[in-house]
């Protein structure tokens, strides 16, 4: 497959529960005879919801989609801790939970809002010594990963339900790139000395990308659904107008003389006919190629 004939383009994929991220990959790979796709930010199988594709040139772009803010709509099962963080793990310890009240969740959710230090999970892609921890993890490893630094801007209870001695969270989480969910909802359960786990996980949003606006993977039709890295680039940034020459100049990778407001960067440079022609930085009036995006063979 050397995707000659495949045009580049933005996929937004529903994501569905069983399937990896690199699953997503292989399968549209498949369907648009291409293997130049990539995704921006890993789901774990048990998660659904947003995931985003490039496809060849615009696997460019995807680099400045993973460190953007995300929003998950997830459940908490307090009342067992598991050494995967989530559903998929076993049972480590736990204790009752029916009994914890709203209040109580609350007061402790209070701390895990804001700029935290977190600990990930120990079944994340966080690389050690040259491997996944997961791989590690998953081969029995006992792994204590460092805590970063994130960013929770939102940790919104939406509602509870007791089952049998859980207590079953539903929340809204607003965060950083590199937020783990999973970490919340042991860090939550420790907190309440009672444990917990994930069991739900759903990412509803990257930047200002929704997964309102993404396709099923069973329903997707590559060349219907493949949006133009113009315009997935225009609701990231700033964008500045080529005319032919500046165009003609940015694809050799000159810099350029602009005039405008604009400052900064990255900002988007769209030729004449509505391209991406790449991605610059604004200083003083002159802009500076940071990316460019070649055209398709077929253009």
């Amino acid at each position: 497959m050397t995707g000659a004939g495949t045009r580049s383009g933005i996929l937004l994929i529903d994501k569905p529960q069983g399937l990896t991220s690199h699953d997503v990959v292989a399968r549209t790979r498949k369907s648009a005879g291409t293997r130049r796709v990539g995704h921006a930010g890993t789901l774990d199988p048990m998660a659904t919801g947003l995931l985003v594709l490039g496809i060849n040139s615009s696997t460019r772009l995807l680099t400045w989609v993973v460190g953007l803010d995300k929003e998950y709509f997830a459940t908490i099962r307090l009342g067992a801790a598991t050494n995967t963080d989530d559903a998929e793990g076993e049972v480590i310890s736990g204790a009752p939970a029916a009994d914890i009240t709203l209040a109580e969740v609350e007061l402790a959710m209070v701390p895990m809002r804001g700029a935290v230090q977190q600990r990930p999970s120990s079944v994340s892609a966080i690389k050690v010594g040259g491997k996944r921890a997961y791989t590690l993890a998953r081969a029995g490893e006992q792994l204590e990963l460092a805590a970063r630094r994130v960013t929770i801007s939102a940790l919104q209870l939406l509602g509870s339900e007791v089952v049998g001695g859980f207590l079953d969270l539903e929340v809204r989480v607003e965060c950083s790139s590199g937020t783990y969910v999973r970490a919340i909802a042991r860090d939550l359960g420790a907190a309440l000395g009672v444990g917990g786990h994930l069991t739900v996980l759903r990412r509803t949003r990257i930047g200002p990308i929704e997964v309102a606006d993404a396709v099923g993977l069973d329903d997707l039709d590559v060349a219907s659904s493949m949006l133009a890295p113009a315009y997935i680039a225009m609701k990231l940034f700033a964008h500045y107008e080529l005319d032919d020459s500046e165009a003609t100049d940015l694809a050799h990778g000159k810099r350029l003389q602009v005039t405008g407001q604009i400052d900064g960067g990255p900002v988007a440079a769209i030729e004449p006919d509505g391209r991406l022609a790449g991605l610059v930085e604004i200083a003083s009036g002159v802009a500076r190629p940071l990316v460019n995006f070649p055209k398709d063979p077929t253009e």
